[in-house]
């Protein structure tokens, strides 16, 4: 969608962070945007290659447009071991794309590349999403988790300020056996709802603001097997670097902020994040 890709190219990246004992999973990228650079470039490898000098050595690339979908699933083909692919309309494109069923086709194409391991992002949101293109939008999610289950694949999901409808939908339809709330951003309550219906959650940079002491609560609550970390790059840089530009490095950070919260090792949490990843996504190899 056209608004994500108004990144501000003056912004300069997080600086690198003290290397994490144990290498693990950035669950959550838009390398596209971090670089605006094609998957090949100098600049791709680079923002990987730091990620890794940090004990970040793989990462899921995250599809949110037909077109951008493609790119995940070429970055994925050309970083066997480093890289997998989720592909998706995002739920504010579905809504508003020219031509839905194309753009849906291709993403069903996509889906059987054998590096391609996720459908995501997709789900509802409410905040940009006006109501009379909300049905569009919903309508859109069901089709990707029925997409999702017949692939045998993980389901991403986007949900903001939609959180009833989304786990409404998915006991309407029947959620994926492996279902990841990306960003999570519910409640304590929230939490243990999705942790009771065995979804996963995964936690980015928000974890550390200021404004979100109901994440900190929740993250303390989830399982090694229903836990996830990301960075949503180049979004949502964690403190104290909030504002700056997102890269998967910053995982360090969030990984140190949740083994704090979790009153765990980092090294520990790290490995069962890294198991994880890749018990959700299989095999980066």
């Amino acid at each position: 969608m056209a608004d994500r890709h108004n990144r501000d190219i003056d912004r300069q990246p997080a600086p690198l962070p003290k290397p994490l004992p144990v290498p693990t999973v950035d669950a959550h990228a838009h390398l596209e945007i971090v670089t605006d650079a094609a998957p090949n470039s100098l600049e791709v490898l680079k923002v990987l290659d730091d990620a890794k000098s940090v004990g970040v050595d793989r990462v899921v690339q995250v599809g949110y447009s037909a077109e951008q979908s493609k790119w995940c699933a070429e970055l994925a083909r050309l970083y066997p071991g480093r890289v997998l692919a989720a592909v998706a309309l995002h739920p504010n494109e579905a809504p508003v794309v020219a031509d839905l069923e194309a753009d849906l086709k291709i993403i069903e194409e996509l889906a059987t590349h054998p590096r391609v391991r996720a459908i995501g992002e997709t789900g509802l949101d409410y905040f940009r999403t006006p109501p009379e293109l909300r049905k569009r939008q919903q309508d859109s999610f069901k089709w990707h988790i029925e997409l999702a289950k017949k692939t045998n694949k993980a389901l991403v999901i986007h949900d903001r300020d939609s959180h009833d409808d989304v786990l409404s939908i998915l006991l309407e339809v029947g959620a994926p056996e492996k279902t990841v709330f990306h960003c999570f951003s519910g409640d304590v309550e929230m939490a243990k709802t999705c942790i009771e219906r065995g979804y996963i959650l995964s936690f980015a940079g928000t974890l550390t603001f200021k404004n979100a002491p109901a994440l900190r609560e929740a993250v303390k609550l989830v399982p090694y097997e229903q836990l996830l970390v990301e960075t949503d790059s180049p979004f949502l840089a964690p403190t104290p670097h909030r504002g700056a530009l997102n890269t998967p490095a910053q995982i360090a950070n969030i990984v140190r902020a949740m083994a704090e919260e979790r009153n765990e090792s980092v090294a520990t949490l790290a490995g069962e994040l890294s198991k994880n990843a890749e018990r959700i996504f299989g095999s980066f190899e």
